[in-house]
């Protein structure tokens, strides 16, 4: 009697999933403009990529659509659901820990004008932050009765700023907004970036990092040939900004790096290091082919948001200019980025609004940044005059600010807060 009922008891669980899942499916199909295709596991919650046909220009049609890829992983009707603002591609379903936490449905949607979700001619002017934020206001609203219980926007880095502006052009489609790491910058070249790494660490370690640049600088000849030979052997050209312009950048961009990845001060040169172990340091820490021409044209569309909307960082190169024969000493070298395929000119009125808006209107926003993170430079400052929440996580940096690395009285913290703002328990589903 008891192998009956359990095998009924299986049956009738299975018949459900079925059943949902074929719910799921229905409404899918009801919703216009999108086109989905299964990728469900053998086991786990359903998963789909789903192709959504964006206009290029949600105020005016005529201009053309696009596709937008996006990854549904879903858990429930009546669960909650978490819209994952994606910054650059996404190449596949990756479940974030917020949407575990809560037990989530989870939509991972790619950015406009990355991987897949490209437009056959790449016009830049409709690659605004306006437009991006747009995108995601269709497709909430377009899942809004498919999914109607409570919904929280996050994002990571450039993904956590796309979920700061969404919040702001669109203040009531979630209830929580959850950034991850993400830089708010006031200026196209944002100066605070400088005062973080004239302070960050300890005065010995910071003199360290400046010692290795040199180190580099100096010993270039000997390090060229076999940055060259690594090049070489990863496939990587510099036709945009030359190879040795590619190295002047990549020291350049070394102390930058370094704390944003979480580097160790005790990893750093002490004395004259040999050749080799400089150039595999160097590249460990710095790698130059971020400036090789694939990397550009991978982030040719971070590169015009960052010129045109959302600003970026330079290099303070003028103690440096006894070595420099590319880059420029008098002014921003990373300009030399920007003007590929761009000729939009900067325009900050959108970050001062933002600005504006988050230190007097923002609320429910929960940030979580890292400690030793360059980026946290230009981190959203805490403001008591708010309803939201900050975590600056101590002796963390770009890649593990995260609620999992939280000690156990923040973890408690940040569910506490979650739950307050989104008027339920996130452990009922």
């Amino acid at each position: 009697m008891k192998t009956i009922l359990t095998y009924i008891s299986c049956l009738f669980i299975v018949c459900q999933i079925q059943a949902q899942d074929h719910k799921l499916e229905t409404q899918l199909v009801a919703l216009p403009n999108l086109d989905f295709v299964s990728i469900s596991p053998a086991k786990g919650p359903d998963q789909y990529i789903i192709y959504l046909r964006q206009p290029l220009d949600h105020s005016d049609t005529t201009k053309g659509y696009f596709n937008q890829k996006i990854y549904l992983t879903h858990r429930g009707f009546d669960h909650p659901t978490v819209l994952v603002t994606a910054g650059y591609n996404v190449d596949w379903n990756r479940k974030y820990e917020l949407s575990n936490l809560m037990n989530a449905n989870q939509l991972l949607v790619e950015h406009r004008y990355f991987g897949e979700s490209m437009p056959d001619s790449l016009d830049y002017r409709y690659l605004n932050l306006e437009q991006v934020t747009a995108d995601l206001h269709r497709l909430r609203e377009l899942f809004d009765e498919v999914y109607p219980n409570k919904w929280v926007s996050t994002g990571i880095s450039k993904g956590g700023v796309t979920t700061i502006f969404y919040r702001y052009f669109y203040p009531d489609d979630v209830s929580v907004s959850v950034p991850y790491v993400a830089p708010i910058n006031r200026a196209y070249e944002e100066p605070r970036i400088y005062a973080f790494l004239k302070s960050v660490g300890t005065d010995d370690c910071r003199a360290k990092i400046k010692a290795a640049q040199l180190q580099f600088l100096e010993h270039k000849d000997d390090l060229l040939p076999l940055l060259r030979f690594y090049s070489k052997g990863a496939n990587v050209s510099y036709e945009y900004v030359s190879f040795e312009g590619a190295f002047e950048y990549a020291v350049m961009e070394y102390p930058f790096s370094f704390w944003q990845w979480g580097h160790s001060c005790s990893d750093l040169p002490e004395g004259d290091w040999d050749i080799e172990t400089l150039a595999q340091h160097f590249l460990a820490v710095s790698d130059m082919t971020f400036f090789g021409d694939d990397a550009i044209r991978h982030y040719t569309s971070h590169y015009y948001q960052s010129a045109t909307e959302m600003g970026y960082y330079g290099y303070e190169t003028a103690e440096f200019e006894d070595y420099l024969k590319v880059l420029p000493t008098d002014e921003n070298p990373m300009a030399l980025f920007f003007p590929f395929q761009m000729n939009d000119p900067f325009d900050g009125q959108l970050l001062s609004d933002l600005n504006v808006w988050l230190d007097s209107n923002s609320e429910h926003m929960i940030y979580i940044y890292g400690e030793l993170d360059t980026w946290s430079a230009s981190a959203v400052p805490f403001n008591d005059q708010v309803d939201s929440a900050w975590f600056m996580m101590e002796g963390k940096h770009h890649g593990n600010a995260r609620v999992m690395y939280m000690k156990p009285s923040e973890q408690q913290r940040f569910i506490s807060t979650l739950e307050r703002y989104l008027g339920e328990s996130i452990q009922d589903k």
